[in-house]
């Protein structure tokens, strides 16, 4: 009885050094605001599932700042991809004691949820690709992706260049998004000598674009840029295809996703060509081991900015463990002074905390799925 007792008191020792040392570690937050509802909930849980995996392979290597070991904790937000909701987001992550965010997606969410980081002095990492974003002048507000200037005027220079477009039309769902990309790529169409006949407008709630098709179609387009999602996208490749308008598809990295081959069906293929932020993954050094630690994980491939979001999250480590402390100013300083190397770029950052150098590719799709054409 008593060998009992004693081998009792042993374990329960054990446990309480344990509890004890569990205690001392020290707790970082990382918060995601994304639309984990409603139709571009497919892109939220993509980059959700990007900064899971980096916290749960940074946790189980384990990562020591200023003497104590670390434990991230993802503390994970839908924002529904709405402006209103992104603010109030912010405001509960910021309230919840978080110093580190990843996303929002959206740029009409981003823009004015920045304020509120940016008040309560947390480090934000974001894909949002309006210019606006970052010339708000906020400090330890990171663009991980590039902006609409190099996502539109690169899918431009490419219709004009290689597709040999002459005739152009713009529909833009009038979201800070899409309204940013069609402006961008309109100049540059213009600046390679194409003719734009025509700037429509729809929602990104929209679903039946016949009359502006219509219109478009009337007036002989070769190809129309939209500035928009997925959710539209696909169903206006359907409706190019029915009023049989004989016109490329072209957009930027939201439509660079296997929603738009799935909604789109059979009308969704090399008719369709779309511009997104970074270089190719299948060609970056450590791309495919990512896809398939992801396919393995989540059991699904990842989509656009899994691998932003993934990178994001590791940035941030390495800045702490750089800046040896987790005081979001001082890591936020070590960001913007440093650079580090990750699965979908190379992340160094000019004065606005736009990246110093981010490559576009373009891609089409073949069998539903984006396939990659070029990058530059």
């Amino acid at each position: 009885m008593k060998h009992k007792k004693v081998a009792g008191a042993v374990a329960l020792a054990g446990m309480v050094a344990a509890m004890g040392a569990a205690a001392q570690d020290t707790v970082v937050k990382i918060g995601h605001s994304g639309p984990l509802s409603g139709a571009q909930a497919f892109s939220g849980k993509d980059n959700e599932n990007g900064a899971r995996l980096a916290i749960e392979e940074l946790n189980a290597k384990g990562v020591t700042v200023g003497g104590k070991k670390i434990k991230f904790e993802l503390v994970s937000e839908d924002d529904q991809g709405d402006p209103k909701a992104g603010v109030s987001v912010a405001q509960k992550l910021a309230d919840g004691g978080v110093k580190y965010v990843v996303g929002p997606y959206n740029s009409g969410v981003a823009i004015p949820a920045a304020r509120v980081y940016s008040n309560a002095g947390m480090v934000v990492a974001s894909v949002a690709s309006n210019p606006k974003l970052t010339q708000q002048g906020y400090k330890n507000l990171f663009r991980v992706n590039a902006s609409d200037t190099q996502l539109g005027s690169k899918m431009a220079l490419y219709a004009a260049k290689e597709l040999k477009v002459k005739n152009v039309a713009v529909i833009d769902d009038r979201t800070a998004f899409g309204q940013g990309l069609a402006e961008e790529f309109k100049k540059q169409a213009r600046a390679s000598g194409m003719t734009v006949a025509g700037h429509e407008y729809t929602t990104d709630k929209s679903v039946d674009f016949t009359p502006i098709l219509t219109r478009l179609k009337s007036k002989k387009v070769e190809a129309i840029f939209f500035g928009g999602y997925a959710p539209q996208g696909g169903p206006m490749a359907r409706q190019i295809r029915q009023l049989g308008l004989n016109a490329k598809l072209l957009g930027g990295d939201t439509i660079c996703t296997a929603e738009m081959g799935k909604l789109g069906g059979d009308a969704v293929g090399p008719n369709v060509l779309c511009s997104q932020g970074g270089a190719l993954l299948d060609k970056a050094a450590s791309g495919p081991a990512f896809k398939a630690k992801f396919k393995k994980r989540f059991n699904a491939e990842p989509d656009v900015y899994a691998a932003s979001y993934y990178d994001a999250v590791n940035l941030y480590a390495q800045a702490m463990q750089q800046a040896n402390t987790v005081d979001p100013v001082k890591v936020g300083a070590a960001i913007a002074a440093g650079s580090y190397q990750g699965v979908a770029g190379s992340y160094a950052f000019d004065a606005k905390g736009d990246m110093k150098s981010s490559p576009v590719t373009i891609f089409t799709f073949k069998g539903g799925q984006p396939s990659a054409i070029t990058s530059y």
